[in-house]
């Protein structure tokens, strides 16, 4: 049976293949669709690709030297790689309210939540979907993003968390379409945190960002 209030929580060792990730979610979400699956937050890491969300410009694909996928996801290109923290959240928003913007921002704060733990000042940005904070020479970049789909109101992706990622792997694309402003990770900005941390980080924050998509009475 579906707990409405605490979803499956694993974390994979490794280095997860990106298309048997992807069909593990939509057999997942199926299952959630159908009423014999459990909601799950799902911690991952993957080998270096790039992904291709649904507002993807063939442009923005600078050097494909890694593999592309077609995700699925709203978003344009994105990076994945090791060092990067994975966060596939899939939710019942039947059960949980059928406001995806609203999803999307508990989402953020989920994130920015557990940055905070982390002693990292994070934030969102006005018009900007993702997690932001402030480099070491004071700009303001990008350290986490955000891609979802929700398919019969079933979310599927989630969020992606720059732990300690090889950087110069994101010059291979726009990341999210945005070329202004510098992506960084914990590990650039000085920040010895492991994923063990970030993963005890995000345990600990869960729980305010589930209840934020609870129904109210």
């Amino acid at each position: 049976m579906i707990s409405p209030l605490t979803p499956e929580w694993t974390v994979s060792s490794g280095l997860t293949d990106y298309a048997a990730a992807l069909a593990d979610m939509e057999a997942r979400a199926a299952a959630i669709h159908a009423g014999d699956g459990d909601e799950r937050i799902w911690l991952l890491e993957h080998p270096p690709l790039y992904t291709a969300g649904t507002s993807a410009d063939p442009a923005e694909l600078l050097d494909p030297r890694f593999p592309v996928f077609d995700a699925g996801r709203g978003g344009r290109y994105t990076y994945h790689g090791p060092g990067q923290r994975i966060g596939y959240v899939q939710l019942d928003l039947t059960k949980r309210g059928r406001d995806v913007r609203a999803y999307v921002s508990a989402l953020e704060g989920w994130v920015i939540d557990a940055l905070g733990l982390l002693s990292v000042e994070a934030r969102r940005a006005e018009g900007r979907i993702g997690i932001w904070t402030d480099d070491r020479d004071g700009r303001e970049a990008k350290i986490g993003a955000i891609g979802v789909r929700v398919k019969r109101w079933v979310t599927l992706h989630g969020f992606s968390l720059n732990v300690n990622p090889d950087l110069l792997h994101f010059t291979g694309i726009v990341p999210c379409g945005i070329a202004e402003f510098p992506v960084t990770s914990l590990a650039a900005l000085g920040n010895p945190a492991t994923f063990a941390d970030v993963d005890k980080a995000l345990a600990e924050t869960a729980p305010a960002f589930l209840d934020k998509l609870s129904p109210r009475g």
